[in-house]
């Protein structure tokens, strides 16, 4: 196989036996054929003529032309998931990505809402009989009592909820399932609109949420929507789902501490992601030791 059809072999593994979502192949798709034309333009011909100092050409030629850390760490992540692949399959002999590291990126702390905030953007009375409005209302409560992702959200089918037990079945990253508890007024929210659901949902149709053609809601209408609301409510901030699961996640980690427990519920594979709201809480981690700790007091301590 020439590199490209190699590539594209990759890809067909990572659709039809890891089973990634086409947003997440999409990306190895563009940062794979980065590096062939990297090599291309170098006369590699080869996947095993890649050596590790080519791949710290193409990251310090990608990161002068613009690319963010961000993006040199993906593309090589990409890069050593595909040699790994290459490898099992025979065709190289060598990972010469498993070394490299792209340039040191800070990592930008989640935007969030405080209480009052949240209060002001759920604290909505749908009027009776308006169909579109109690959806929206089961969304946002969702969102924010479990922590929802978007794609995680918008998956998700009606015999994924269960409102007796308080609880839903999600498909995260990674088609990894778990369980995620609902709050009583989520719970409610989501009555109200699974009592006239019908209205909307075509026949046979297993969304739980969803538009007005009766198929399942778009990313695109969920975010717009959810705007749509905030400017309603008045809210002085840009609002997109992901900030109601960043606001869930601080608000759990500040009444529980629980770094753990949050891992859980987020469904992160590493806890080193869930660490970053640990930083949201520093202030008020701050305040409290200043009111507790006996040498932190100004005029407390004994001569």
């Amino acid at each position: 196989m020439t590199p490209g059809e190699q590539v594209r072999a990759f890809r067909d593994h990572l659709r039809h036996e890891r089973r990634l979502s086409p947003r997440t192949l999409d990306s190895y798709r563009r940062d794979l054929n980065a590096v062939l034309q990297y090599c291309d333009d170098r006369g590699i011909n080869t996947w095993s003529g890649l050596d590790v100092h080519g791949v710290r050409g193409l990251v310090g030629a990608r990161h002068r032309a613009g690319a963010s850390p961000a993006s040199l760490a993906r593309l090589l992540s990409a890069l050593r998931s595909f040699y790994h692949w290459l490898i099992r399959e025979g065709h190289a002999g060598h990972n010469p990505a498993a070394g490299v590291r792209g340039p040191k990126r800070r990592r930008p702390l989640p935007g969030t809402l405080d209480a009052d905030q949240v209060s002001q953007l759920l604290n909505v009375d749908p009027a009776a009989g308006d169909v579109v409005a109690l959806r929206d209302q089961a969304m946002f409560e969702l969102l924010y009592s479990s922590g929802l992702r978007r794609a995680e959200l918008l998956g998700l089918d009606c015999s994924d909820l269960n409102i007796a037990t308080g609880e839903v079945q999600v498909l995260g990253k990674g088609s990894k399932q778990r369980r995620v508890p609902v709050g009583r007024i989520a719970r409610q929210a989501l009555g109200a609109w699974l009592a006239c659901r019908g209205e909307l949902a075509a026949p046979d149709e297993p969304a739980l949420f969803v538009s007005q053609r009766g198929t399942r809601l778009s990313p695109g209408a969920l975010a717009q929507r959810l705007k749509t609301r905030a400017r309603a409510q008045g809210l002085p901030v840009r609002l997109n789902p992901h900030k109601l699961r960043h606001s869930f996640a601080s608000h759990v980690l500040q009444s529980s501490g629980d770094l753990r427990a949050v891992q859980e519920l987020l469904g992160h594979a590493n806890i080193s992601t869930t660490q970053i709201y640990t930083h949201l809480d520093f202030q008020r981690l701050a305040e409290v030791y200043d009111a507790a700790h006996p040498r932190a007091r100004d005029g407390r301590e004994k001569g």
